[in-house]
């Protein structure tokens, strides 16, 4: 019983579309981040090596980049309010889930090799048009029909 109600908090949460994110992707995240008062973006691109808990409200994507010879990695919540937009920029071919292996690399070791996939359409997200259930048309009244008014006759024209 109260498994289903933290599985629809949990629902209540997800964004509407997500981008379809996988390991080995390079990926551009636009993060919001709040100095002080204000809030900014900051954009960090780099190798995705690893994808957890896909459909779940707490899905979580771990993005790695080389910085002036040293390796940064972060961890972003898919879901995340702060997270504005995720954008795939290459998509490459990998065998697994998990590419902790691209820690110890660097150099031309560490490049993975590309697959054509059509950018435009990964990262074009739509959100799915969904009727809410006020605007549901559930109760209609007979006389409200949708169909068009008869127009009146001739001799209640005259009237």
């Amino acid at each position: 019983m109260s498994f289903s109600i933290l599985k629809e908090i949990g629902d209540a949460q997800k964004k509407k579309a997500v981008v379809d994110v996988r390991s080995g992707d390079t990926v551009r995240v636009t993060q919001k981040i709040k100095e002080g008062n204000k809030f900014r973006s900051q954009t960090f691109e780099g190798v995705v090596i690893r994808v957890d808990r896909k459909g779940s409200h707490t899905a979580r994507i771990v993005v790695r980049k080389v910085t002036s010879g040293v390796g940064v990695e972060k961890s972003y919540l898919i879901h995340s309010p702060l997270v504005e937009k995720i954008e795939i920029t290459k998509r490459s071919k990998v065998r697994r889930n998990n590419l902790s292996y691209m820690r110890k690399r660097s150099g031309k070791s560490a490049r993975l090799t590309g697959k054509d996939f059509d950018r435009a359409a990964v990262n074009n997200v739509e959100i799915p048009e969904e009727v809410a259930p006020e605007e549901a048309p559930a109760e209609q009244a007979p006389a409200e029909s949708t169909e068009p008014a008869e127009e009146p006759k001739e001799s209640e024209k005259a009237a």
